[in-house]
């Protein structure tokens, strides 16, 4: 793999891991639009590493009060929310775990993923058009966190986006959409680190090269700024501009899939 594809691939997931895109989606989609080959599980584990850089570098003070504070006083703010972050992520590792063949191969077609690009940008739109967008992240229930965490369960597929659709489940049960974002992005401390770690087992210390830092800094500068962003953005903005985006690169994949025959 050359600097370019690894720059250019850190910076497709260092956007589409935090913005409501889906950066699986994205990183197939790139490499068939350009006809670059797989970069392999082991550059896999640069990108996680980045992303999961980015949001232990941008939540750091709150996960460690969190971290600390649950751990002291369980049935503190922080022990519950501790205690629903956890219980969140065991429907999408479980999902994660037994369909991990099937996300390398069937579900990675182009015409299935432009399909869950539209269908997760019309949800999206509609949750953001029907929640009530007034509570915040210390009204989070365990109800809540079920929600959230079996909607989790389909990121599995390339085009839905494991941030998009947890956003969407907040905003369903009331989340504001800050407090959408924000719960989504704690919860992605996890699942991130677990997918890294569970394709560490892949690891090929051969294959570590300069290609596979650049992932890693490109993913983790550009997952913070992204973060940075989104959060910033919807104190005043909706996530209408990124269904819009998702109906549009779903458009434009079945042109592509149709001109190529």
């Amino acid at each position: 793999m050359s600097i370019l594809q690894a720059f250019v691939l850190g910076l497709v997931q260092g956007l589409g891991e935090f913005l409501p895109i889906s950066s699986s989606a994205h990183l197939v989609l790139v490499r068939w639009l350009l006809g670059w080959p797989d970069p392999g599980l082991t550059f896999d584990v640069a990108l996680h590493a980045g992303t999961l850089v980015a949001v232990l570098a941008y939540f750091w003070r709150e996960l460690l009060e969190i971290g600390r504070e649950g751990l002291r006083q369980p049935r503190s703010r922080e022990g519950r929310l501790l205690y629903y972050i956890l219980l969140a992520c065991v429907p999408g590792a479980l999902f994660g775990v037994a369909l991990e063949e099937q996300a390398q191969t069937v579900f990675r077609t182009p015409v299935l993923i432009a399909l869950a690009l539209a269908l997760m940008g019309i949800a999206l739109w509609a949750a953001d058009r029907g929640g009530r967008k007034t509570r915040n992240i210390e009204n989070i229930t365990l109800v809540d966190s079920l929600l959230v965490g079996l909607s989790q369960a389909l990121a599995i597929i390339p085009g839905v986006s494991r941030s998009g659709i947890t956003m969407t489940a907040g905003l369903l049960t009331g989340m504001s959409r800050e407090t959408a974002a924000r719960f989504s992005f704690l919860l992605s401390v996890p699942i991130i680190a677990g997918a890294a770690l569970w394709e560490f087992r892949h690891l090929s210390v051969a294959e570590i090269d300069a290609a596979f830092a650049v992932g890693i800094v490109t993913s983790a500068v550009v997952g913070f700024l992204a973060i940075k962003f989104l959060l910033q953005y919807l104190r005043r903005g909706s996530y209408l501009l990124f269904a819009w985006y998702r109906l549009a690169l779903a458009a434009l994949v079945v042109l592509v899939e149709v001109w190529r025959g």
